[in-house]
C-alpha cells in the first residue's frame, strides 16, 4: 500500500508539473522522473524551513554540485569512502616548487585528503599512541587485530593534522616582512605555498576532516572542540615565534597556553579510540594523560614552539628554575594522578614510559627518565647564523 501511495502522490505530480510547462511533454520519461521526484522532495516538510528558504537554498548551492561531486557522494553512500582515492590524487603539501602543483579543484578542497609523506611521518606518533594508549581501553597492543580493526581511522586522522602542521611550520620559516606583504595580498610567483598556508588557517582548516568523521558517525563536541585547541595552538605558535624572530614582548600566559593545546592530537586520537569501541570517555585516565604529554623539544633551528625558548625570551639566564619548577609541579600532579590509576594499569604504564625511555637513549632508573635542560640559547639569531656557517664549510 505504501508503494501505490508513492506511486499515486508522483503520478499527481506530474499531471501538475506537466500542466505548467514542466517539464515539457516532448522530454525524456527519465527526466521527467527525476524531475518530478525532486518537486517532491522540495514540497516535504524538512524543520523549520519554509518553501521560500528552500528556493533560496537550491539557487545559491545547486551551482556547486557537480556531477564529479555526486559521484564523490554516491561512493561515500554505498561505504566506499576515501579507500578508492588513489595515492596521485592525495593532497601532497609542500612537496613541490610549483604554484601549479598546489592548484586544486574546489571538489578536492572540500574533501579530506592526505598524502603518503605524511602517513609516513606520522607513523612515529601512531605508533606511540598505541603502545601508550590502547592499554587504557583495555586493550592488548601485541595482538594485531586490537591495532588494525581501528588503525584505518586513526592513521588517516593523524596524518591529516601532521599535514596541517607542516602546512604552519611553513609560515614560520617565512620571514617577517613578507609575511605582512601577504596580508596585504601582495605575492610573488614564490610566496605561493606560505599564501595558499595563510589563507587556510584563516579559513577551517578541520572542516574536510570533520565532515568525513561526522559522516562516520564519530564526530563529537569534544572533538571538535580538541579541533579548536589545535587551531589556538598554531595561532599562539605563530604569535610567539615571530614574537622571537622581531625581538617583542611576548605573554607568559600565551606560552602556558601553548603548553597545554600543543598535544591536541593525541587528545583526538583517544575520543576518536572512545568513540570507535562505543565508550563512555574516562575523565581520570584523560587528565593523567594530558599531563603525560607534557614535552620539551629542540626546535630552535626551524623555528617552532620551544617552551625553553620561549623561557628565555621572558625569564633570560633565570628560564632553567622557572621551567624546572613548572616541570616539578607538572610531575607532582602525574603522580598523584597515577596513584589513582587501578593499580595493573599503573604497573603497564609505568613498564611502557621505562621502553620508551630506553628506546630514546635515556637509562634513567626513572620510568619517566630525567629532565635534561640544554644550554641556554641567548642569541638565537647568532646561533643560527654560526651553525648555517659551519654547514656551509663542511
Amino acid at each position: 500500500m505504501e508503494e501505490l501511495r508513492k506511486l499515486e502522490e508522483v503520478q499527481r505530480m506530474l499531471t501538475f508539473v506537466q500542466s505548467r510547462g514542466i517539464p515539457t511533454t516532448s522530454s525524456p520519461d527519465d527526466c521527467s522522473c527525476f524531475l518530478t521526484k525532486l518537486i517532491l522532495l522540495l514540497v516535504q516538510p524538512c524543520g523549520e524551513l519554509d518553501l521560500g528558504k528552500k528556493c533560496s537554498l537550491v539557487s545559491e548551492y545547486m551551482p556547486k554540485i557537480s556531477a564529479a561531486f555526486l559521484d564523490e557522494a554516491s561512493k561515500w553512500l554505498n561505504g566506499e569512502g576515501y579507500e578508492e582515492k588513489s595515492v596521485e590524487n592525495a593532497l601532497q603539501l609542500a612537496c613541490s616548487n610549483k604554484p601549479e602543483s598546489s592548484s586544486l579543484d574546489n571538489s578536492s578542497e572540500e574533501m579530506a585528503m592526505v598524502g603518503l609523506d605524511a602517513m609516513q611521518r606520522a607513523n612515529s606518533t601512531l605508533e606511540d599512541f598505541c603502545r601508550s594508549y590502547f592499554m587504557f581501553h583495555g586493550m592488548d597492543i601485541n595482538k594485531p587485530q586490537s591495532v588494525f580493526q581501528y588503525l584505518p581511522v586513526l592513521s588517516f586522522t593523524e596524518s591529516y593534522i601532521y599535514q596541517l602542521d607542516r602546512l604552519n611550520e611553513k609560515t614560520l620559516h617565512a620571514p617577517s616582512d613578507e609575511m605582512n606583504m601577504l596580508e596585504r595580498g601582495s605575492q610573488t610567483e614564490g610566496q605561493w605555498l606560505i599564501s595558499r598556508c595563510t589563507n587556510m588557517f584563516k579559513s577551517d582548516p578541520f572542516r574536510p576532516l570533520s565532515c568525513l568523521l561526522e559522516c562516520h558517525g564519530l564526530l563529537t563536541k569534544r572533538i571538535q572542540d580538541e579541533f579548536k585547541s589545535g587551531e589556538g595552538y598554531w595561532a599562539l605558535e605563530r604569535k610567539l615565534c615571530y614574537a622571537l624572530i622581531n625581538k617583542t614582548e611576548i605573554s607568559v600566559e600565551d606560552v602556558i597556553k601553548a603548553i597545554n593545546q600543543k598535544s591536541f592530537d593525541y587528545r583526538v586520537l583517544n575520543l576518536l579510540l572512545y568513540q570507535l569501541r562505543g565508550e563512555e570517555v574516562n575523565e581520570l585516565h584523560m587528565e593523567f594523560l594530558s599531563i603525560s604529554e607534557f614535552l620539551v623539544e629542540e626546535d630552535v633551528i626551524e623555528n617552532n614552539f620551544n617552551i625553553l625558548r620561549m623561557f628565555v625570551r621572558t625569564y633570560g639566564a633565570c628560564a632553567p628554575t622557572v621551567l624546572a619548577k613548572y616541570i616539578a609541579e607538572a610531575e607532582e600532579k602525574y603522580n598523584n594522578l597515577l596513584k589513582m590509576l587501578d593499580p595493573q594499569l599503573s604497573l603497564n604504564y609505568r613498564r611502557r614510559c621505562e621502553e620508551a625511555t630506553k628506546e630514546g637513549g635515556n637509562m634513567s632508573a626513572h620510568p619517566l627518565g630525567t629532565w635534561s635542560i640544554p644550554p641556554l640559547i641567548l642569541d638565537e639569531e647568532f646561533y643560527r647564523s654560526s651553525l648555517l656557517d659551519s654547514k656551509t664549510q663542511l
